[in-house]
């Protein structure tokens, strides 16, 4: 079995990191490049990098903030927002992430998930998931559809994305914990990876959902200390959780 990942999370508008709570409420946490450095260096296994703005505005996710992060990268990057089209996909890939992530576009048009695994291959695609009240929400968390969480991640799976990107509207930003059941009940029913995300506050928070599941993104408990990261995977594995060693890193 594969070693669990530690993935903190960019959220950005404008050029800017920024942390909010349940999708609103909006803060500023830093600069995307050095935020980045302090994450690759400190033990980060992965990076995601949202912008968060690109599809509740109808723009394009920032290319050239992408390769800024990207020049500063020792550890797989995925990046989403504004996603809506192969060529999309491709000028993010070109930009330097390993991954391309789609929320709203696949939604839409489930056959884009098809088109990119195609192009890329299926390694390349993740398929994030805003769930709240078991159905999936578009634009960033603000409009309510009527597609139930669980069948919506089985059929991206079976479309060919190559990992699930699993959001609690209610746990994020909240620090009480990641939602578990949500997650497990996620996990069983497809075969690829799924990503925690929403509520971790604490190492404990992410020793837990690492017990159910294939990583856990983090944010605000890494952005109010980035050079603390290498201190989070300590106490995690005092929680009884093996991370991939540092020394394992390409």
């Amino acid at each position: 079995m594969p070693l669990p990942r530690l993935i903190p999370c960019l959220d950005v508008a404008a050029g800017r990191v920024v942390k909010g709570v349940s999708f609103v409420n909006l803060r500023d946490v830093g600069d995307p490049v050095e935020l980045a450095q302090h994450y690759s260096a400190g033990g980060a296994d992965e990076l995601v990098f949202l912008d968060i703005t690109a599809t509740p505005e109808g723009a394009g996710t920032m290319v050239h903030v992408v390769e800024r992060v990207a020049d500063v990268l020792e550890i797989p990057f995925t990046v989403g927002g504004g996603i809506r089209s192969v060529s999309d996909a491709s000028r993010i890939i070109e930009a330097g992430a390993d991954r391309v992530s789609l929320n709203s576009a696949a939604l839409a048009d489930p056959e884009l998930i098809t088109e990119i695994a195609r192009r890329f291959g299926s390694q390349a695609v993740v398929v994030a998931i805003d769930a709240g009240d078991e159905v999936v929400y578009t634009h960033g968390g603000r409009v309510a559809t009527d597609i139930a969480t669980v069948p919506w991640a089985v059929e991206a799976a079976a479309r060919g994305a190559g990992e699930i990107l699993l959001t609690s509207i209610a746990r994020d930003g909240q620090r009480t914990g990641f939602d578990l059941e949500l997650t497990e009940s996620v996990r069983d029913a497809v075969d690829i990876p799924v990503i925690a995300s929403g509520g971790a506050g604490s190492a404990r928070h992410v020793a837990d959902a690492l017990r159910v599941t294939d990583a856990a993104l983090v944010a605000s408990i890494v952005h109010e200390n980035p050079a603390g990261l290498p201190g989070l995977r300590r106490e995690i594995e005092a929680f009884g959780i093996v991370l991939r060693a540092l020394k394992e890193r390409t």
